[in-house]
């Protein structure tokens, strides 16, 4: 009979927050997983009694990296809850706003966050390992300081439109509160064909068009045979010799909120994959549980339910991040989600079965290929003197959920508000989702099933595999607890 082992893997990010995994191991591989969100901050306990709109300058500190979409959830929670619309101006520059800020995000995961895993000593008789240090050693990579300064020069957009980044207030319930002029219109412009330029030549190697129009894994595999250049193939080629495609299967069931909502609808579609199948999104069925979290209370849907520490830390709970569920389904949430649900073809080839690390990295590239034409749309598509804002009656009595996409997920807040003061704020962000501890049923969250199986080498504390898988999520660990 073979012996278990037991390791306490981390840390992992390289972005903000703490993570650790329990990895129970045997004949070499993890045979079990438990991911412990050990940080606590407690902002639903800071807006209890506040002003709704205290929500938009609060919640934004939740995080220094996706403060944006903290930005248009509560907007758009205040909104809902008002019966107010954003003018058209107005919700097409708040996408432009937003989907500059994912876009970059993933531009900083694939060159920051994921890719330094392969420039480590532990792939040093790789052929390729020579390659991949000089691209992309942390913080002295070639690759790595030209993705910094394409990155810094797309954010100058968020100093025209949103005044600064993070933690704007320019994004609003009725729209933005900054009209852009003629002049504000070919600067962005120009932002954009830079950004461009910088991802066609260096990062592509090819036109983002030509990228996003890729089908399914076999013409994947011939765009990366028959052309020459850019680091996705570089990537591409690596990813084919550790086997990321093998690594990492999570559940199969996937949901996105829909991202970028204007009058035209959603730039990437709302709704879920479950198994396969199209599924509508059932939002008076999203519960959280608290089975297996340090949080007091039983599972109750966001407009019910309270953050409360269980100070104890009683078993068998492991984690403060509670277990989200849809319909009692755990469901994978992030940038391959959202091109699964949208219907991209070679997404969803590559989620069959459940998504790989692999499919998770090419869901983010197929994101910036296919969001950036967008973003350059809406630039070039604004009307000087036009409305660009709706003002509402301040809040006193209602509740309304704003639903948006993170460059991680899906991002929901959830917002009661009675006498003029927020009498219930909850929130499930994409990172809560994908790192959930177990529910009430002993099903584990998405990134503990996809841990399952993983290769540990002899000696490993921290196996590269599982760097490769936790990593392939993005996680942003002070989004999970908040």
């Amino acid at each position: 009979m073979s012996e278990q082992t037991r390791i306490i893997a981390g840390p992992f990010n390289r972005v903000e927050g703490d993570l650790e995994i329990r990895l129970d191991i045997e004949d070499g591989a993890v045979v079990d997983a438990y991911a412990n969100s050990p940080l606590f901050r407690g902002f639903e306990q800071m807006l209890s009694g506040k002003d709704p709109r205290d929500a938009m300058t609060i919640t934004p500190r939740i995080c220094g990296i996706c403060s944006i979409s903290q930005s248009a959830a509560a907007a758009r929670a205040i909104a809902a809850a008002q019966g107010l619309t954003p003018t058209e101006a107005g919700a097409k520059t708040a996408a432009l706003i937003h989907g500059t800020e994912n876009v970059a995000d993933h531009l900083t995961h694939f060159h920051l966050f994921f890719m330094p895993d392969f420039a480590k000593p532990v792939y040093e008789n790789e052929p390729w390992h020579g390659t991949l240090v000089e691209r992309f050693s942390a913080m002295e990579g070639s690759a790595a300081r030209a993705a910094v300064a394409a990155r810094t020069e797309l954010m100058h957009l968020m100093g025209l439109l949103a005044g600064k980044w993070p933690h704007t207030l320019a994004i609003q319930p009725g729209g933005v509160t900054k009209a852009p002029d003629a002049r504000d219109r070919v600067r962005l412009i120009s932002i954009l064909r830079t950004f461009r330029t910088y991802l066609e030549k260096t990062m592509f190697g090819d036109s983002l068009e030509t990228f996003s129009a890729l089908k399914s894994t076999c013409e994947l595999e011939d765009w990366r045979k028959r052309g020459s250049g850019g680091d996705v193939r570089l990537f591409l080629d690596v990813a084919d010799a550790v086997g990321l495609n093998d690594m990492g299967r999570g559940p199969n069931q996937f949901m996105s909120y829909g991202a970028y909502e204007t009058a035209d609808g959603y730039l990437f579609k709302r709704g879920m994959m479950l198994d396969g199948r199209e599924r509508d999104i059932a939002f008076d069925r999203i519960d959280e549980d608290t089975a297996y979290a340090w949080m007091t209370g039983d599972a109750a849907h966001p407009f019910e339910g309270r953050t409360t520490p269980d100070l104890d830390m009683s078993e068998p709970a492991y984690s403060w991040c509670k277990a989200p569920r849809l319909d009692g389904r755990p469901v994978e949430v992030g940038a391959l989600a959202r091109q699964i649900v949208d219907g991209h073809p070679l997404a969803r080839e590559l989620g069959q079965g459940g998504a790989s690390a692999l499919g998770r990295v090419i869901g983010r590239l197929l994101e910036i290929a296919r969001t950036v034409p967008a973003l350059e749309a809406w630039a070039t598509g604004i009307e000087p003197g036009v409305a660009y804002l709706r003002r509402g009656e301040p809040l006193l009595d209602g509740q309304g959920a704003g639903l948006v996409e993170a460059a991680r997920g899906s991002l929901g807040h959830w917002l009661v508000a009675k006498d003029g003061r927020i009498a219930n704020y909850q929130i499930i962000a994409p990172t809560t989702w994908n790192f959930s501890p177990r529910d009430a049923g002993g099903v584990p969250g998405p990134v503990e099933q996809a841990l399952r199986g993983a290769v540990v080498r002899q000696g490993e504390t921290t196996p590269i595999s599982v760097q490769h898988i936790v990593r392939s999520f993005d996680p942003c660990m002070v989004c999970t607890v908040h």
